[in-house]
């Protein structure tokens, strides 16, 4: 039973140096809407898991709709929407009070549509706004159609998964299966042994 006991500290000892250096999960899931006249969406943001140092994430994936539009892709960081030119998005979220930066977002939609929201510190009130470009897009802000727009929006977003890192699991499945394992072989080898014995 000694040697029972020795063996399976050894093995949760060596499966923990062995699976304590796999990395934690790098990525956070969240929940995002806003809405204002003529205006709904929402959905799901995926980001990273380490804010800069002003607490906001960047935002690597997004799925939603709005206006019962599915969101097809992300604007990439550094370029603007369609008919928004030269306003650059730089996709970042928070958790502070003001969540999105003056950049905010993009994406576009399954209709051809492109949307930004962001936060306008310009205003005499600061809140968010929304810019919608619908084709047909002529390029630069100054020249949007009466198919665009540039509407006030209530935007909030919560992080809903935060990952485990997967060393506690790995250590919690293997510090319960290794002690077991043994355990059972070591029965094996004592019912074995009798056999034999019977045997001779």
């Amino acid at each position: 039973m000694k040697n029972l006991t020795l063996s399976a500290i050894a093995l949760a000892t060596i499966s923990g140096s062995v699976f304590g250096t796999m990395p934690a999960a790098s990525a956070l899931s969240w929940s995002w809407n806003y809405f204002g006249t003529g205006v709904a969406a929402n959905g799901t943001f995926t980001t990273n898991d380490t804010p800069n140092d002003l607490g906001f994430y960047l935002i690597t994936e997004i799925t939603g709709t709005r206006n019962g539009e599915t969101i097809t892709g992300l604007q990439s960081a550094g370029t603007p929407i369609p008919g928004n030119e030269p306003f650059n998005v730089d996709n970042l979220i928070s958790l502070n009070s003001q969540q999105l930066t003056g950049d905010g977002f993009g994406y576009s939609t399954s209709e051809g549509n492109y949307s930004s929201p962001f936060f306008a510190s310009f205003l005499p009130t600061p809140g968010y706004l929304e810019v919608f470009s619908a084709p047909p897009i002529i390029p630069g802000f100054e020249n949007l159609g009466l198919e665009d727009s540039e509407l006030p929006i209530n935007f909030s977003a919560t992080i809903i998964t935060v990952p485990e890192p997967a060393s506690i699991l790995s250590l919690l499945i293997l510090g319960t299966l290794g002690p077991l394992s043994l355990l059972k072989r070591h029965k094996l080898s004592k019912f074995t042994q009798k056999k034999l014995e019977k045997v001779s």
